[in-house]
C-alpha cells in the first residue's frame, strides 16, 4: 500500500498541537475510509513519509489506533488493518437492531428533554454533510446518547464494543450515495420527533426504518473515485 504524502505537519495542523495528535487524526482518517473489502498493512516508514513526522509520534498514534480497535500491530510487519466482510456487517447491523429497539423505546419515554438534546446533533450533522468522517462520528454519538438514555450500563458498555466497526462501515455507506447524508438527516429527525412524542412503538419503528436503510446503504459498493473533504483529508487523496 502506497500512502499519498500529506505535506509537512506544520501544514496540516496548528503549531501548538502535539505531533502525535496529528498523526492519530490523520491516521485514523485514512484508515476510516479503506475500502471496507480490503486488508492492508500499514507500516511506520510509510507513514513518516506521508506526515513528514518523525517515528516516534508515528509510533504512538499507531498504539492508540490499536488500543481504539481500529487496527493490529504485528511486530516486524506493520500494523494489520482487517477487512470488513458482508458477514461482519450483516453481524453488527443485527446488534444494533436488537439493542437500539430496545433503548428507544425506553428512551420515548424520556420525550422532550431527549429530542431537544438530540436535535443538536442533527443540527451539527447538517453543518458536516461533506465532511464524511465527522459526520459519521457525530452518527454515533446520536445514536450513543439514545442508548445511554435508556439507563442500562451493559447494554451501552457492549454497543461500545462496535464502534470500529461502525465507523469504517459508516464512512463506507456514505461514500456509496451522495444522498446518504441527506436521508440520514431526514430520517434522525424523524427519531427525534418520535422520541418527543412518547410513544416508544413509534420510536422503534423509526429506529429500524433507519438501520434497514443504513445496511442497504452499506450493501451498496463505494462509490468509485470518492474523496474527502479537505477537513478530512488536510490535502490527502486515497
Amino acid at each position: 500500500m502506497r500512502l499519498q504524502k500529506a505535506g509537512k505537519l506544520s501544514s496540516i495542523a496548528p503549531p501548538a498541537e502535539a505531533a502525535q495528535d496529528v498523526v492519530y487524526r490523520w491516521l485514523k482518517q485514512h484508515v476510516l475510509t479503506l475500502p471496507r473489502h480490503e486488508a492492508t498493512f500499514v507500516t511506520e516508514a510509510e507513514v513518516c513519509r506521508a506526515t513528514g513526522s518523525s517515528r516516534t509520534p508515528v509510533r504512538e498514534a499507531l498504539l492508540r489506533l490499536e488500543s481504539d480497535g481500529f487496527l493490529r500491530i504485528v511486530p516486524k510487519k506493520g500494523a494489520y488493518v482487517a477487512a470488513i466482510t458482508e458477514a461482519d456487517v450483516e453481524s453488527v447491523m443485527q446488534a444494533r437492531g436488537l439493542v437500539e429497539d430496545w433503548c428507544v423505546r425506553r428512551a420515548a419515554l424520556i420525550g422532550e428533554p431527549l429530542a431537544a438534546l438530540l436535535d443538536q446533533f442533527v443540527v451539527r450533522q447538517a453543518e458536516l454533510q461533506q465532511s464524511p468522517v465527522t459526520f459519521i462520528e457525530c452518527d454515533r454519538e446520536f445514536h450513543r446518547t439514545i442508548v445511554r438514555s435508556a439507563g442500562n450500563p451493559i447494554l451501552a458498555d457492549f454497543y461500545e464494543t462496535l464502534r470500529d466497526r461502525q465507523l469504517r462501515m459508516g464512512v463506507q455507506a456514505i461514500a456509496a450515495s451522495e444522498e446518504r447524508t441527506s436521508v440520514v438527516l431526514v430520517e434522525h429527525a424523524a427519531i427525534v420527533e418520535a422520541i418527543r412524542s412518547g410513544d416508544p412503538e413509534r420510536a422503534a419503528a423509526s429506529i429500524a426504518v433507519h438501520l434497514s436503510n443504513t445496511l442497504l446503504a452499506m450493501r451498496s459498493p463505494a462509490t468509485a473515485g470518492w474523496v474527502r473533504s479537505t477537513a478530512d483529508t488536510h490535502g490527502s487523496r486515497f
